[in-house]
């Protein structure tokens, strides 16, 4: 079995359900983005919404990802920097917990965290306070964890920092590893286009996107998109919400219908598609099994509150993803 290095911001989520979308208006964000914030808006949030009644999670869409693929009895580390405080020790605990190893450097500087703000039609806007996990660096990668994994994933949020996944992309060549990127948001996307493009090109095997992130990158509706990232990558995979997702590699196309679900919380749908998809790819399943796992471990997230499911519906999900994989 294949294992799956994941690298990304080390975050806690911390979530709220909103009532209006006129808010979102208020704070001056988009809905379903990721903006970055300072302690000042963190503090106007405060104002705004009982943080008391929010659902807090060890989060950060490639720390999921990697969360995922080990809650399916997969092999998965992660790699990003946490902060010398009790949020930092809640994250490293938990990535332990779950069977995820964690190679976390530990800063001085204040744990990050994402305040989801959840619209009554499940979309998730983001406010991310990046903190200690903001502040991984080039100089912090080593070759060790490289050498010891088969796949890197890495979220596109790091794409702020040009350096470091510049970096991080470069070394897992030379370990002879695939590298997948999950193209994270379009506003990410549409303020460091050049780069993302030339990195995408350059060095990546496996690119997941969404309608908003496929158009933003290719200027084109899903299904060309779809063929538009094939072109430069082996495997292109856009995920269509309910019309499902679809996949494209060597010039063969599959489609994955999606699986039924009462929505009510989008966050961390993504990135346990991809936990799915590259579970499936570890143990070299067909690309239209890999994303029929995806698709059902999906529909599950969005029934819950957050990017974490309790242990009981894990056990379920195995068992229809062991069916999955029977029929195959």
């Amino acid at each position: 079995m294949k294992k799956v290095l994941g690298m990304g911001n080390a975050l806690t989520d911390i979530l709220l359900q909103i009532d209006e979308d006129g808010v979102l208006e208020k704070l001056n964000l988009r809905k379903g983005s990721m903006q970055l914030i300072n302690s000042a808006k963190i503090d106007e949030l405060r104002t705004l919404f009982d943080f008391s009644k929010a659902v807090k999670a060890t989060g950060g869409s490639a720390s999921n990802t990697v969360h995922g693929i080990a809650k399916l009895g997969g092999e998965a580390g992660f790699f990003g920097k946490i902060g010398e405080d009790d949020t930092g020790k809640f994250f490293l605990d938990d990535t332990k917990n779950n069977g995820v190893v964690p190679y976390l450097i530990v800063d001085k500087q204040q744990s990050g965290s994402s305040t989801v703000l959840v619209s009554k039609d499940g979309e998730r806007t983001m406010c991310t306070f990046l903190g200690a996990a903001g502040e991984l660096q080039a100089a912090d990668l080593s070759s060790a964890p490289f050498e010891d994994y088969d796949i890197l994933h890495v979220e596109g949020f790091l794409v702020q920092n040009h350096a470091l996944i510049l970096r991080a992309v470069q070394m897992a060549k030379a370990a002879g590893m695939l590298v997948s990127i999950d193209l994270a948001s379009f506003n990410v996307i549409e303020e460091h286009f050049e780069f993302l493009n030339s990195l995408v090109t350059k060095y990546v095997d496996i690119v997941f996107a969404n309608e908003d992130e496929a158009r933003a990158f290719t200027g084109k509706k899903p299904k060309d998109a779809l063929i538009a990232l094939s072109e430069r990558v082996d495997i292109a995979i856009v995920k269509t919400g309910k019309k499902g997702s679809m996949i494209a590699s060597k010039g063969v196309q599959y489609n994955v219908k999606a699986c039924k679900a009462d929505c009510i919380d989008t966050t961390g749908a993504g990135d346990l598609y991809a936990a799915g998809f590259l579970y499936g790819m570890s143990r070299d399943l067909p690309l239209p099994v890999c994303g029929q796992i995806g698709s059902w471990i999906s529909s599950r997230i969005v029934q819950v509150m957050g990017a974490k499911m309790p242990d009981r519906l894990w056990e379920e999900i195995n068992v229809k993803v062991n069916q999955i994989i029977a029929v195959s």
